[in-house]
């Protein structure tokens, strides 16, 4: 009937949104995690005294930024 097609593709539907809003969620903690991990190693590094550019060319982040994380 009418109301068991409309329930079943409402059903697809919502799976369908579930699984890619699950893939974003993964996709967005993987990012998460590696700019977490430059940042660590980052602060790791100034703390043993490398210089702040040299840091910044190899991981990408700004020289700000790493001021930011030796500052806090």
């Amino acid at each position: 009937s009418f109301d068991t097609a409309r329930e079943e593709g409402w059903e697809k539907g919502h799976e369908a949104g579930r699984k890619e809003g699950r893939e974003e969620g993964i996709e967005e903690g993987r990012i998460e995690g590696i700019e977490e991990g430059k940042r660590g190693l980052a602060l790791k590094l100034l703390n043993q005294g490398v210089a702040p550019d040299v840091i910044a060319q190899a991981s990408g982040l700004s020289l700000e930024e790493l001021e930011r994380l030796k500052s806090n």
